[in-house]
């Protein structure tokens, strides 16, 4: 084994969810990602892996019915954050508006554009860019 590149490769989200058809429209349709890989059962997916450039997150649906992991208290986004780190997140943030998707306004943290926005279960999702833009400026479309 090359010892150079080491062992661990990428880390991937695996988001648990109550509505996998809201779910795959919310990242497929609104965030541009791709669907790679899914398992199907009774002809609905039930679980996918999605990609989108270098990263990847895993939908799972939630239904106990066919095997899955059964209740959850509360919603299960509930205290889950995931940061992706983009090239131009203002880009993306004008790609996903365009979309219809509700991001929120771009502003500047810890020296990078963030733009937030929540999934139809509420993880938590932020789409972040270096910059050398002032702390705490808000972007402004004009």
């Amino acid at each position: 084994m090359d010892q150079t590149e080491g062992n661990v490769k990428q880390a991937v989200p695996f988001f648990l969810v109550t509505n996998m058809d809201a779910s795959l429209r919310f990242y497929v349709d609104g965030l541009g990602f791709q669907m790679k890989n899914k398992w199907m059962f009774d002809g609905t997916v039930r679980w996918c892996l999605l990609e989108r450039d270098a990263v990847a997150l895993m939908l799972q649906d939630l239904r106990r019915d066919h095997g899955g992991v059964g209740k959850l208290e509360g919603k299960p986004g509930l205290g889950v954050s995931i940061c992706f780190i983009c090239k131009d997140a203002l880009a993306f943030y004008h790609e996903v508006k365009a979309r219809g998707v509700n991001a929120s306004k771009p502003f500047v943290g810890n020296g990078m554009w963030v733009t937030s926005l929540a999934d139809p279960d509420g993880y938590h999702i932020d789409f972040e860019s270096t910059t050398d833009v002032a702390e705490d400026t808000e972007y402004n479309e004009a």
